[in-house]
């Protein structure tokens, strides 16, 4: 599993690299056309908007990939290691249902919907359930970091408290 999430982060920064490179490019076009030309491109705008909501999501879930989420630790490191290991556990496991739960389920149906009623964006005439399709890929992302991180806290917490094996213990 730790392949195939490299592979899947490595595929997420080069995709967020594009993103980000193509919408420095049309926001320069943008600005190009509206000072040299007088009148701005029509597409860019909305453009912008759609490359801007991809980047913000798609990199939500390529923060989850080293666990980027915001955090107030200093409750957190007073806690035992037990105590810290199940707030973990609890954490992981709220991160995979809302990401399931709301941004899987609930963008699929918005995909659904806005497919079948047939709604395209006003400039660029593309199908809204293609801009919103990068929420439930996210929230398929960001749920399958989640489980490698409970995997890995699992087998952490499993060397931090190994169990004595038979051989190793003593007789008195």
């Amino acid at each position: 599993m730790e392949k195939t999430a490299k592979h899947i982060i490595r595929v997420l920064e080069h995709l967020l690299v594009i993103i980000f490179l193509v919408l420095v490019l049309d926001v320069l076009w943008q600005v190009i056309t509206r000072y040299f030309v007088g009148r701005p491109s029509s597409f860019t705008e909305e453009l912008s908007r759609y490359l801007l909501i991809w980047l913000a999501i798609l990199a939500t879930a390529y923060s989850r990939s080293f666990k980027g989420q915001m955090a107030i630790d200093f409750f957190f490191d007073k806690l035992s290691r037990r105590t810290q290991y199940i707030v973990s556990l609890g954490i992981e496991i709220c991160i995979i249902a809302f990401a399931l739960g709301v941004m899987l389920i609930g963008g699929i149906n918005l995909v659904y919907i806005t497919v079948k009623l047939g709604q395209t964006s006003a400039s660029l005439h593309l199908p809204m359930g293609l801009v919103y399709s990068v929420v439930p890929i996210s929230g398929l992302l960001i749920s399958f970091f989640s489980v490698f991180h409970l995997m890995n806290l699992r087998k952490a917490y499993r060397i931090l408290y190994r169990e004595p094996t038979s051989s190793s213990s003593t007789r008195k």
